[in-house]
């Protein structure tokens, strides 16, 4: 094996250099702050005000049906305009400031998007392979052979995700500093879902193997990736990977969630603040943060692949159905789902819920942030549909044409899958009150 990876490297080493000024001439194209979104020629107007109403009630639903004091949104159509808002508190105490569009807030599993074009770009400068076996970068972990780096980001390592088992642990213990080797015990001592490249299932033990794999590749940290390959191109100045020792946040949407019983139904009325926590417990896999101006831009680059070239781009989408009794139009790429036409994903941290998505054709974008994590990362992904429906249909600017958005599922349905999914709404009547959809606008 020794022999075999020396070669390996040799190859490498010359791909690089034979790759180095195709590299310099992507990084002159992408790292000056480039905007991925350039290509849809976007509006700059606010969306009218029938929609502005409707996309505030969808925003004040999720907050209420998820328990949450705040939250965090933005829809962007380019050939109609934006809406962006914040609703609610910080935090649930009386004193807490309002929540505000400028502020930051954990990004959870999102954070994998930003792993894996790391390892995307590290693939298209010759540093790593795509189908690299992970025990070629850490070799101190038993029981992953067969495993590829690509099979990480796809999920399909066979890998049991650590953090169901850990749940409770970081919600009422939120700022204890986890080892990544705690957390990837854990993943590895639970069953797995199958062989590796036989199924998919999300893992946040693969990406956390991932980030250790690169990191050893390249000898520099998580941190130095992503602001060469993904924050300084795309000139994201909120988004990064707290210390694990840094619990206090300034400017960060506070974070909730209800204790869990034995039966492992939640407490409701036993809320836990989580709002000082260590990044340890997600790490590369789901500790970032950001803010909602930098997930709009991280969440078209994700999905458009406009940091990668035309073939790691194709490769990235090139998807496999999530299994089980998942539709048809649920599949899953190289870091991130597809949901119809929308690319991104949801995700579920120790008290936040967040979801982004981008249609890579229309440019259409939803960001939603809430500070309650009880409802988990369905129920964040439903009420983001649920903006995307309204969003779909924003009458288009005087001199635009309105696209077909075909997405496969109704307002109604997203709004009344937002309720049942709600496990501790708190208003009584949140979950009787579905917002309602804006009307199309009369023709003539």
């Amino acid at each position: 094996m020794g022999d075999r990876n020396w070669g390996r490297q040799r190859w490498r080493t010359a791909v690089a250099a034979l790759a180095a000024a195709a590299t310099l001439a992507l990084t002159a194209c992408t790292d000056g702050g480039t905007d991925p979104g350039q290509q849809f020629d976007r509006v700059d107007a606010a969306f009218d005000e029938s929609l502005v109403t409707s996309l505030d009630a969808v925003l004040d639903e999720a907050i209420a049906l998820s328990g949450s004091s705040g939250g965090i949104a933005g829809v962007w159509a380019p050939w109609a305009g934006s809406w962006s808002a914040a609703s609610g508190a910080v935090g649930l105490g009386e004193d807490a400031r309002p929540a505000s569009t400028t502020m930051r807030f954990r990004l959870g599993t999102l954070t994998a998007e930003l792993t894996c074009t790391v390892l995307l770009r590290l693939v298209e400068a010759g540093t790593v392979a795509l189908d690299d076996p992970v025990t070629e970068y850490v070799d101190r972990v038993a029981g992953l052979e067969g495993i590829t780096l690509e099979q990480l980001c796809r999920h399909t390592s066979g890998l049991a995700d650590y953090y169901p088992g850990l749940e409770q642990h970081f919600i009422s213990n939120p700022e204890r500093i986890w080892s990544p080797n705690e957390l990837l015990a854990t993943g590895l001592a639970n069953d797995r879902s199958g062989a590796p490249g036989e199924k998919w299932s999300y893992s946040r033990t693969g990406i956390l193997l991932l980030g250790l794999a690169l990191e050893e590749a390249t000898g520099r940290t998580w941190n130095d990736l992503v602001k060469q390959y993904v924050a300084d191109p795309l000139g994201l100045d909120d988004t990064s990977l707290p210390a694990p020792t840094t619990t206090r946040l300034d400017g960060v949407l506070g974070a909730y969630a209800a204790t869990i019983a034995a039966d492992g139904k939640p407490v409701c009325d036993a809320v836990l603040d989580d709002s000082l926590q260590s990044s340890s417990a997600g790490g590369v896999a789901a500790g970032a943060v950001s803010s909602l101006d930098d997930l709009y831009l991280l969440s078209e680059a994700f999905a458009t692949g406009s940091l990668l070239g035309e073939h790691h781009a194709r490769a990235q989408w090139t998807t496999t159905p999530l299994g089980g009794s998942a539709p048809p139009w649920q599949t899953f790429g190289i870091g991130g789902a597809q949901y119809g036409p929308l690319r991104g994903g949801s995700s579920e941290s120790p008290g936040a819920l967040t979801a982004a998505f981008t249609d890579p054709e229309t440019g259409q974008t939803v960001v939603l942030a809430l500070n309650n994590s009880t409802s988990g990362a369905d129920f964040v992904r439903e009420a983001a549909f649920a903006l995307a429906s309204l969003g779909s249909k924003a009458a288009p600017a005087a001199d635009r044409t309105q696209p077909l958005v075909e997405l496969p599922w109704s307002f109604e349905q997203a709004t009344a899958k937002m309720t049942e999914l709600a496990l501790c709404p708190t208003a009584a009547d949140a979950a009787e009150e579905a917002p309602a959809e804006t009307p199309p606008p009369a023709e003539g």
